[in-house]
């Protein structure tokens, strides 16, 4: 009897700060807690490269990979049983990446969120749109396709804020497997709907560039004075409270069991005073978090043993990278001159042709997009009931082309002249292709 192939989940955190509360409601606890299913084949990883494109402090650089490897261990992440690296220490990502830069559109990356937020801001004050964007903004989601890539991850758990980076990754992939073969695996965005979005003193979410964390690790009386300065109403003790909207119920909930919860909840609705609601919220986070502050101190004081366990992490992380690094470098043709040696003139390239892209998206209908060789989106879909009513519309584009578009409807999304232009191309270009390879 087989056993089932475990499903590979990869994350990291970026290294520009003390890890706060929200880093570990909402990341490192759930990590630990998926790294010990049985199932899955956890990749954990401090994001440093990419902490260089949001941080020009090396110091705060290095301090931040400290205190995160130290925060995951603490809390209860077993170095032994995943694969647990510093980015920096895998020279294949920033190969790959470069691979992956070759077949990105550059059209995709215009589209990322941070690049287009910059450029808006920058729009809106007056600015060359381009003003303060570095390179390394604008390939980010490069780099975090080859974070991804790289180890053939299934799974990406990740923010809402996230998910059009792995949609980018996944047409980084087909792109690269339409010209070079099937080498990559098309990663899925796993959005955990129960990991809460903490608030930070200030009722915003809880961010550092909002100056508004609790740090993770603080000393007891530090965590209870922070606490205190949570922003509340002017509600006065007696008076019923609204959980909706209160940070305060929002971080204790976060913390607490589903008993605790509602327990809580009846205290607001009782009128508990503020004060007391502070001091429970403290008392609930100091019993959680207080175990793991020993733990943490040690390893903190001890960077040469997380020195040592982050090496051997990336020595188990190479075990793979390296060889599958090898194999793309072949497909791309960086390959020894020596390998199929022959005196024939070369036999023309194969070249790439546009593809229809089938998948289902959360909301349970099936969808198909149209990209170029480059990944660049020609023609979207609305969505279908069933796979087989997408592939029927894909077929029938391809046998009666661009004709058949008149009495599609709403099976498709509006088209502008351009487009239907770029249509009519790409679907001769396929049909040509599939001539020529029969």
């Amino acid at each position: 009897m087989t056993s089932k192939p475990r499903t590979r989940v990869l994350t990291g955190i970026t290294t520009t700060g003390t890890p706060h509360l929200g880093n570990y409601v909402g990341a490192i606890r759930p990590t630990v807690q998926a790294s010990r299913d049985s199932q899955t084949d956890g990749f954990y990883f401090l994001a440093d490269y990419h902490a260089l494109i949001k941080c020009d402090e090396p110091a705060r650089i290095q301090r931040s990979t400290l205190e995160i490897a130290a925060s995951w261990i603490a809390s209860g992440l077993d170095p032994e049983k995943v694969t647990f690296y510093r980015q920096s220490d895998i020279p294949e990502i920033p190969e790959l990446t470069w691979l992956l830069t070759c077949v990105t559109g550059k059209g995709l990356l215009n589209r990322a969120h941070a690049y287009k937020a910059t450029v808006d801001k920058n729009n809106a004050a007056g600015h060359d749109p381009d003003s303060d964007v570095t390179a390394g903004l604008f390939m980010y989601p490069v780099l975090m396709g080859a974070d991804i890539l790289m180890f053939k991850a299934h799974k990406v758990p990740v923010g809402r804020d996230q998910i059009q980076h792995i949609e980018m990754a996944r047409d980084m992939a087909s792109s690269f497997n339409h010209l070079y073969g099937a080498h990559f695996v098309l990663p899925e965005a796993v959005i955990e709907e129960s990991v809460a979005l903490l608030p930070g003193l200030d009722g915003r979410k809880m961010s550092k560039s909002y100056d508004n964390t609790i740090p993770l690790f603080a000393p007891s009386a530090t965590l209870k004075k922070q606490i205190a300065g949570i922003v509340t109403d002017s509600k006065l003790p007696g008076e019923p409270k609204a959980t909706e909207g209160s940070a305060l119920f929002q971080i204790y909930q976060a913390f607490a069991n589903d008993q605790e919860t509602a327990d809580f909840a009846r205290a607001y609705a009782e009128g508990i005073g503020w004060g007391d609601a502070k001091q429970m919220l403290f008392e609930r986070i100091d019993r959680e978090v207080g175990p793991m502050r020993e733990p943490y101190e040690a390893l903190i004081n001890n960077p040469a043993k997380l020195d040592k366990i982050l090496l051997s992490g990336a020595d188990k992380a190479r075990q793979l990278a390296t060889p599958f690094m090898r194999e793309l470098r072949h497909a791309v043709g960086l390959r020894s001159l020596s390998f199929g040696a022959t005196t024939e003139a070369p036999k023309a390239l194969k070249t790439a042709a546009p593809s229809f892209k089938q998948y289902r998206e959360k909301d349970g209908q099936f969808y198909f997009k149209l990209v170029d060789a480059q990944g660049q989106l020609i023609l979207q879909s609305t969505g279908f009931a069933s796979p087989k009513e997408a592939g029927q519309t894909i077929a029938r584009l391809q046998t009666e082309g661009i004709d058949s578009l008149s009495d599609m409807g709403a099976s498709l999304q509006a088209l502008s002249p351009e487009k239907k232009l770029r249509l009519a191309q790409a679907l001769s270009e396929i049909a040509h292709s599939q001539k020529t390879t029969q």
